[in-house]
Order: structure tokens, then sequence, then C-alpha cells
């Protein structure tokens, strides 16, 4: 990706729970998320192609998905196509979009702004990242739900380099998760995919959503070859950019691109066969909450027999689920709740990593009755509260707490 970047010559929590803040003075609506669950061919390049090229490309290209650089001070191309009118008429037409974050990059790297040396500056800015990628998301109009990727060039990784990478990915996925995107990652196989993938189950850092292997091998699919074992990322959780630099022309359109092959989806799938999972019901053991919550059949949605309900207030007021995880380690977490336009569209589910508790707003107004991803988070190991909803919010409407499914990773 790199090339095309530095050359300046190329012309890219819930699956239906999407939730968009307009850029001021703008009504802008908010795309399913995006690249969605999707598999087939994409491209990426350094700035977004005019409206007509797209359309040329749409028409007769084998390509569906597009990468576009949203946000970030390493980007090398002017943006003057990417608005949140370019990004609805592409959705409308068919496309899947990419979203692009090119910012911080290794501090053992060339390319510029480098992050922290310091691992736990580097967290700092990566959560200062995710938060700077949402605000142009959103002004864009892509919706939370979507897939935001960070692009980390290759580097010659060392020790010290690679846990300031991690950390910074960490800080990015945390915050990510907060916001209601999932967290990806594009690098080199050779440095940062084969960093993230070494250190999959290392419960010093936060696992990121999906990676973005960039691999020039030629081959269409999603391969990690050496440098991320089939193990990893495997529930279509990969992108693959097998090509690099090359012109194209479709449609009468010339356009210097990199070809990617996706297999990425914002559904969580079935645990995986032997996995530790562990599925907790408002109406079974481990749940616990206060008298202020009412109980309710309303809903065909629900999980199970019924579900709990109250009101926001302004004070904490969780229920709780709580689990026995058998060691510390990444689990994927999952919530179930029945969606209802009187429901909040700010529910916040409170998760309690190794590191402190971890808030992701929900809008239970939409993608309800089936299970919503909320991210990979560092459990500890033994019985307690492991997620929990709040009744502290800004948001309206009634807060709604069913069941909660933990899988170990």
């Amino acid at each position: 990706m790199t090339r095309t970047v530095a050359r300046l010559a190329g012309i890219i929590v819930a699956a239906a729970a999407w939730l968009v803040v307009p850029a001021p003075g703008a009504a802008v609506v908010a795309t399913p998320p995006q690249p969605g669950t999707f598999v087939g061919r994409g491209f990426d390049t350094c700035a977004a192609p005019s409206q007509s090229a797209m359309n040329a490309w749409r028409a007769n290209s084998p390509y569906r998905a597009v990468g576009i650089y949203i946000s970030g001070g390493s980007r090398s191309c002017a943006q003057p196509n990417l608005t949140a009118t370019w990004v609805g008429n592409q959705v409308a037409n068919g496309w899947r979009l990419i979203p692009i974050e090119l910012g911080y990059q290794a501090p053992c790297g060339t390319r510029t702004p480098t992050m922290s040396a310091n691992p736990a500056t580097a967290r700092t800015q990566g959560s200062t990242a995710a938060d700077s990628a949402v605000s142009a998301a959103q002004a864009l109009g892509i919706g939370a739900g979507s897939t935001i990727y960070n692009d980390i060039e290759a580097y010659p990784s060392n020790a010290s380099c690679r846990a300031a990478v991690l950390s910074f990915l960490s800080g990015w996925t945390l915050r990510l998760h907060t916001r209601g995107y999932l967290a990806g990652m594009y690098s080199s196989g050779s440095s940062g995919i084969r960093d993230v993938c070494d250190t999959y189950n290392d419960p010093a850092y936060t696992r990121l959503d999906q990676i973005w292997i960039a691999w020039w091998n030629g081959v269409a699919d999603t391969d990690g070859g050496g440098y991320c074992a089939d193990d990893r990322y495997v529930d279509h959780q990969r992108s693959h950019q097998y090509a690099g630099d090359v012109t194209e022309t479709w449609g009468g359109v010339t356009i210097r691109i990199d070809r990617d092959y996706l297999d990425v989806s914002t559904e969580p799938g079935p645990p995986p066969e032997g996995e530790w999972t562990a599925t907790v019901d408002n109406s079974g053991a481990g749940f616990t909450a206060s008298a202020n919550w009412g109980t309710s059949a309303f809903s065909a949605q629900r999980f199970g027999a019924d579900y709990r309900f109250a009101g926001p207030v302004p004070s904490s007021d969780v229920a709780w689920y709580a689990a026995s995880t058998p060691a510390t380690g990444s689990y994927s977490v999952e919530v179930w709740y029945p969606a209802d336009p009187g429901y909040n569209n700010l529910a916040p589910f409170v998760v309690a990593t190794t590191t402190g508790n971890q808030t992701v707003m929900v809008n239970q107004r939409a993608g309800g009755g089936q299970w919503v991803s909320l991210g990979v988070y560092t459990l500890p190991a033994g019985a307690g509260n492991k997620v929990g909803v709040s009744r502290w919010t800004s948001g309206t409407g009634y807060v709604v707490a069913d069941a909660v499914r933990l899988t170990r990773r």
C-alpha cells in the first residue's frame, strides 16, 4: 500500500446497530457497517476515484470493495472526491468500503509521523488516533459497526518497537470498541502482521478484530503464509493485499491500484469447536440486578423467556452477568437484546477487563434478536462479574439486559 500512497499517481456493534453523529451543519445519513460481511475482490488506491470512474469500474471490473483513506497525518494524497455524498453513492451502487487511517507509524520505521517508543504513550496515541478516525468516519456517514483499519507500514521489527506498535494497537482497539466500531490493522506480513499474530494469545495486548495482510504473492486468498498461523484471525477476519502497483483499465478508465481479497464479517459466527464458551441469560444463574430493573416478555426477539429493562438515570445501577472463566486470556464478548424504537440508542455495556472496565455503547433500537459482538477483550480468570449493562447514559429509551455470551479465543 505504501508504494501507491507515496507515488501520488494513483486514482479505498453490532452489524445493524449503527449510529452516526452528523458533521456540523450537514445532514449525514449513516451507511450500514463497512465493509460489513463480504467475500470477494477489492482494490485500494491513493485518492478516492471520481464518481464516473467508480461507475465504470462497478459495471466492468471484478472488484466490489474499495479502500479509502479517511484520516491520518501520513496520508500523501488529497481527497477532493471523498465526501459523505460520494460514500453514500458508492454504498448505494453496491460497493463495500474499506476505511483506512494512515497516521502514526512504528518508531523504528522511516515513515512519519512516528508513534512514541514508550508503550504507555503509544497506547494513548492509539486511543487518540481512534477518536480522530471515528470523527472522520462519522463525517463521511460511515456508521458504527464498521471496521476502521490502521495502516502501519513495514518496519524492521525488534522487541522494543514491537511493544510500542502492539501497545498503540491496543489503545486503538479499545477506543474503537468504546465508540462502537471494529478495529482492523493493515501492515506488511513480515512486520506488523507477524507481530500481531505472534502475540495473538498474549493477554498484555488487546486483540484486533480484523487484519489486512500485505503480501504480494499474486494469490487472491486470505492465507497468511509464514506470517500468520492458520488458527489466528480465522472467523472471517482477514483481508489480503496480494498484488501492488498495478495499472488496470475497466470501462475505459485506467487506475493504478493494489489488489485485495477480503473474507470479512461483522456478524459473530458460532464458537469454534472445542473452545470454552458460556452463555448467561437474565433469568439464569450469574445474573444480578437491582429491583429497579423490570421484567418483560414483550418482544419476540428476546433470548429465553424474558428480559430486563430500566429507564436511564444519572447513576450506574449496573445489571451484571457473572461467569467463571477458565484462565486469564482473550475472550470474545457478545450480547443479545431485543430491538425496539422505544429502547435506548446509547445503551452502555461494561466489560470488566484485566486493565479495568471498558464501556461500549450499543444502539438497542436496531440489530436485535441476534448475537452482537462487542469485540475481543482480556478477561481475568475465575468467577466474577464479567459484563454489565449500565443505566447511566445520555441516550433515551429503556436500557435492556437480556443475554451475554463469552467465548475463549
